[in-house]
């Protein structure tokens, strides 16, 4: 099972943000409470079960093992991890 991080390339509030998506739903709660992001930030939605994550966040989140992911060259494993997060979605 694995945790993954896009890339970093969504700006708000004078940020960029990246996705934090898992294999499970467990394994994505679990990476969010270790990266301190509050249960609450938890995005249940139909585009797909993830966190938004700050991009000093996301090389917190790859140092501590989320599997970086690129939307520039990895498009068919990112289009994968996508899908499976959006069959996560529990209405």
């Amino acid at each position: 099972m694995t945790v993954y991080i896009d890339d970093a390339v969504h700006p708000w509030r004078g940020e960029r943000w990246a996705h934090l998506m898992a294999d499970t739903l467990p394994e994505l709660h679990a990476m969010a409470a270790q990266l301190g992001i509050p249960r609450r930030a938890f995005q249940n939605r139909r585009s797909g079960a993830h966190y938004d994550v700050s991009a000093p966040l996301r090389l917190q989140a790859i140092a501590l093992g989320a599997q970086a992911i690129s939307r520039h060259t990895d498009r068919e494993r990112v289009k994968a991890v996508i899908a499976n997060a959006r069959s996560q979605y529990q209405a």
